[in-house]
């Protein structure tokens, strides 16, 4: 090409200086590089897009730059990198607006710069809706068009291109829509078979949906439609009749009336209300020339007077016309009027006693009369001088609820008024001395509803017809003990509502404990007897009966409680006034006092010790009475370095005083031997030490233990007769006695015997705590059951065999030694109780064991 030839031109005639423009590369309208001639771009391209390549060179082959600018005024659609010449669209494009963009394209080598104007095509993406045009969409259609006639043609206008600015029409889907549209067109049309009514639907409302032929935008096919409301609204045609409002009519004539009075007035209305016609009344029958009807009002009037019509009841046929053109008469509608001739409700009733009109009736009668009773102490009459509807009336009693009735209710003209008793409890002195209703009388039919009003008084009289009642069920009451006689405990109270000597109560008193009590007859106050003394610690509670009164027997009950409160009245008491206790070091010694009061905190000791010899020796549990040794007398020695005495006794003075206000205490000389012994060993001896002040306690233990022995050793012997009674062989009834050899060793219990290395071990106690857990219901270990004797030995060998075989019985038992009655006869002497208890339980259990096997049968 040229620019080639250029070149080789240069070349040939030798160096020289040479200096060429820049240009752009032309790479066709298909092309995404070059100089952005006769380029394309979709309007739903994204903003920030890269669209283009700047392209372009220098002859020289310096390095380029790219450079865009638009006209002034215009927007700038597009960026350019002017190294890479990549250009990017830097705004929204909208083909419906702007359809082709003017850039200026640069190049340039820093020298020479090449300016090029280049026309950007904007291409048509699918955004735009379809639009109606001339909206609101109103149309006026008579209601007498035909079906498939045209009513209207709707519009709408896609400014896209191709298929999505092509536009289609449908209805949206309705149950009643009498109405299809054209898809073309847009043309609404009447269905067919379908017609308007104007006085059933005036106003229809139809919604038309116009929608494009669909497109690209963004990547993905769609279709946009936009909606319009189209009203119809449908013309009354002339089509429908007159019709009367208000249906059915009556009207009245009254006494009073004179000719020319209004009677009724009609109302038609023609049926097309769209466009009403007037309307024109006429009398067609019935009105037998005494009625006459304005023609445009309706209004019906009479034309003589009411006293010579013939009739009480007229049924006039009135017509209503249409008043077309020309004053033609069109469609019609008849009616009924009725006219009634009636009487002028111009009297009220009234009510007349025995002297003519009275508005007042009184009577004076006992309270509380039978159900259904007649009250015939009134004479009422009432009377309405009116005619027929105007002369009926109801009667009611206005007053307390469901005590009386009136008979009759409904009156025609006149009656005799009864009043009867519904509700004898109503009528009652005790709620009233008088009772007072309203007697009224109302008319019934008539629009006026005139009314008269009578008082009813009934004054009462009273009955002895309540019971006195008291004012509780039960009464309570507390008094101290030792209160002086006529002190007063409780007062009662009952009603009686009866007036006069039939509402004066007297109170009596009866009952178990009632003789120490006594009840003034009026006022109900309990008090004791002048000679009552009472005491809570013989008897602190007392209930009677009180008895309540009236003038002729009639009477109600109650009940009383007293509580007789406790005093402190006793002081504490000791069983002596000198004890005599034995202690073993590390063991408690109980002493103990009684206080006769009957409730705590007066029977509620406190225990003292007062004085001891010697000082600081001993303790004493406040509440239990229990005395032991200081913590630190653990020995004998220590006793011995205190007193000097062989004896080791030592005294002390114990006070015991009760809680109550005022207090009162007692003394008693407590005596205490002292004497140290190992603990015992083993549950049984341990048990032995722990009931050394209370010897019947052991007695029984040993006793019950005996008792057992026994009832199992009964068992047994009885189970081995029923075995040989029970044998099929019958031995020949003979005595056979045997005895024992000489040599046989004698069957003896064996009872173990428990030997001490130290006489001090056998009040050896291992664990008394757990002795406690181990006793179940006893606060001390139970001992070891003995061991049951030995069987007898078998009899000799050389027994027949057809000889009955008798069981020998066993025996065993025990004896245990009897215990004194008071502490002190419990005393130990050099040695120990438990010890000789043992020893003699062991000696009478083998010598009643040696009698038993001294022979048998």
């Amino acid at each position: 090409d040229c620019r080639g030839w250029i070149k080789r031109l240069m070349c040939i005639t030798g160096p020289r200086q040479s200096d060429y423009a820049p240009y752009f590369y032309d790479n066709g309208p298909g092309s995404k590089n070059g100089n952005m001639a006769l380029f394309s771009i979709s309007e739903d391209t994204a903003v920030g897009t890269h669209v283009y390549v700047l392209n372009g060179t220098d002859p020289e082959g310096d390095p380029v730059r790219y450079g865009l600018m638009f006209e002034k005024g215009s927007k700038e659609y597009f960026r350019v990198d002017s190294k890479s010449g990549n250009v990017n669209l830097v705004q929204e494009l909208d083909r419906e607006i702007q359809d082709e963009i003017s850039v200026l394209v640069s190049i340039t080598d820093g020298r020479n710069k090449v300016v090029e104007t280049v026309r950007v095509l904007v291409t048509d993406a699918n955004d735009e809706a379809p639009k109606f045009q001339n909206l609101p969409f109103i149309v006026d259609v008579s209601e007498d068009a035909a079906a498939e006639s045209s009513i209207y043609r709707v519009q709408a206008v896609d400014k896209d291109m191709g298929s999505g600015g092509s536009v289609s029409y449908i209805l949206q889907p309705s149950p009643f829509s009498k109405f299809t549209i054209d898809g073309h067109s847009g043309i609404l049309r009447i269905k067919p078979g379908e017609t308007l009514d104007y006085e059933t639907t005036p106003t229809h409302f139809v919604t038309v949906v116009a929608k494009d032929g669909g497109g690209k935008y963004k990547g993905r096919h769609q279709v946009l439609s936009s909606t319009a409301t189209i009203t119809i609204n449908v013309i009354d045609a002339q089509d429908m009749p007159p019709s009367f409002i208000g249906t059915p009519y009556f009207g009245y004539i009254y006494e009073v009336s004179v000719p020319g009075s209004e009677i009724f007035t009609v109302l038609a209305r023609d049926g097309d209300q769209g466009n009403p016609n007037p309307i024109f009344y006429s009398i067609l029958d019935g009105s037998d020339g005494v009625f006459d009807i304005n023609g445009t009002s309706g209004c019906i009037t009479v034309t003589t007077y009411p006293t010579l019509l013939r009739k009480e009841l007229y049924e006039i046929k009135v017509k209503a016309s249409e008043i077309g053109l020309n004053d033609q008469l069109q469609a019609y509608a008849v009616t009924t009027v009725t006219v009634r001739v009636v009487d002028l409700n111009n009297h009220p009733p009234t009510f007349y006693g025995e002297n003519g009109p009275q508005n007042k009736f009184e009577v004076t009668m006992r309270e509380h009369p039978p159900a259904g009773e007649i009250l015939r102490g009134f004479k009422i009459t009432v009377n309405d001088s009116d005619q027929g509807a105007n002369a009926k009336f109801k009667l009611r009693l206005v007053g307390p609820s469901r005590v009386l009735r009136v008979v009759p209710q409904t009156v025609l003209n006149e009656a005799q008024v009864t009043i009867i008793v519904e509700d004898a409890a109503g009528i009652d002195y005790e709620k009233g001395p008088t009772l007072s209703f309203k007697l009224l009388a109302v008319e019934i039919d008539t629009p006026e509803r005139f009314s008269a009003t009578a008082d009813i008084v009934i004054n009462l009289k009273d009955t002895n017809d309540n019971v006195p009642k008291f004012t509780s069920e039960y009464y309570i009451g507390r008094i101290p003990e030792n209160s002086p006689g006529g002190s007063s405990v409780v007062s009662v109270t009952a009603n009686d509502p009866d007036s006069g000597p039939w509402g004066e109560v007297k109170y009596t008193i009866y009952g178990s404990g009632s003789d120490l009590f006594h009840i003034h007859s009026s006022s109900g106050l309990i008090t004791t007897q002048p000679w009552t003394s009472l005491d809570a610690e013989v008897r602190s509670k007392y209930n009677f009966y009180i008895k309540a009164e009236d003038s002729e027997g009639k009477y109600s009950l109650a009940e009383v409680f007293i509580t007789v409160l406790d005093m402190n009245d006793h002081p504490p008491e000791f069983n002596e006034d000198l004890l005599e206790k034995t202690m073993i070091i590390g063991a408690p010694v109980k002493v103990e006092a009684v206080d006769e009061d009957a409730e705590s905190p007066n029977n509620v000791i406190e225990y003292s010790i007062m004085t001891a010899d010697p000082d600081n020796a001993f303790e004493i549990n406040t509440d239990t009475g229990e005395i032991m040794l200081k913590p630190f007398i653990k020995s004998m020695e220590i006793v011995q370095n205190i007193t000097k005495e062989k004896e080791c006794r030592w005294s002390l003075v114990v006070q015991a005083r009760d809680r109550g206000s005022p207090s009162f205490s007692t003394t008693a000389v407590v005596n205490i031997d002292i004497t140290e012994a190992t603990p015992l060993k083993g549950p049984m001896a341990a048990f032995l030490l722990r009931s050394r002040d209370n010897p019947m306690k052991a007695l029984g233990m040993v006793i019950g233990i005996i008792s057992v022995l026994v009832g199992v050793t009964v068992f047994i012997s009885t189970a081995i007769y029923m075995r040989n009674a029970k044998s099929n062989r019958i031995a020949p009834v003979r005595r056979i006695i045997k005895r024992r050899p000489k040599d046989q060793q004698p069957w003896t219990f064996r009872m173990p015997i428990i030997k001490f290395s130290n006489p001090a071990d056998k009040f050896l106690i291992d664990n008394p705590e757990l002795g406690l857990q181990q006793s179940s219901g006893s606060p001390w270990p139970k001992p070891p059951p003995p061991s049951a004797p030995c069987l007898p030995p078998p009899p000799p060998s050389n027994t027949r065999v057809s000889e009955w075989q008798r069981a020998v019985p066993t025996i065993s038992g025990a004896l245990v030694s009897r215990g004194s009655k008071k502490a002190k006869s419990s005393r130990r002497k050099e040695g120990n109780i438990s010890s000789a208890l043992v020893s003699e339980l062991k000696l009478k259990l083998e010598q009643k064991i040696n009698e038993n096997n001294q022979g048998y049968y």
